[in-house]
């Protein structure tokens, strides 16, 4: 196609995990309203909330760093960030959905995990950002 530039494997990869992290936040936050709602207490309802709302941010997250990986090609911080933020959203909404889901509760182990690594892929990216000329 015309006018049409090269885009790298990995920012691909990184825009099309971003779009399906906003696409699966958007059903799971509609389902979270008109499915599950009335069978969840008040705190698995804030957190399943939560989980979404992470994912919505982190996802548009994915898609802003994708971009700068193009921008930015021989950065490692903000490729680390990407799959940092990544990690993030799956560990910390996935283990919340998870569990809300049946899943056994040790899998919440993983939920601070992925706030972690959600913090380190910001970190990543301001330090990437910064050292970047």
């Amino acid at each position: 196609s015309h006018g049409t530039q090269f885009m790298s494997l990995e920012s691909r990869a990184f825009l099309v995990a971003g779009g399906f992290a906003l696409l699966t936040a958007t059903v799971l936050g509609a389902y979270g309203d008109h499915g599950i709602r009335g069978n969840l207490d008040a705190n698995q309802w804030e957190a399943y909330k939560t989980a979404v709302n992470y994912q919505f941010l982190h996802g548009l997250g994915l898609l802003v760093v994708a971009q700068l990986i193009e921008r930015c090609p021989d950065s490692h911080l903000i490729s680390a960030a990407a799959w940092l933020l990544l990690i993030g959203i799956l560990f910390f909404s996935g283990s919340i959905y998870a569990t809300t889901f049946g899943a056994p509760d040790a899998i919440g182990a993983l939920t601070p995990l992925g706030g972690l690594s959600m913090v380190a892929g910001w970190l990543s990216l301001v330090l990437g950002i910064l050292r970047t000329k």
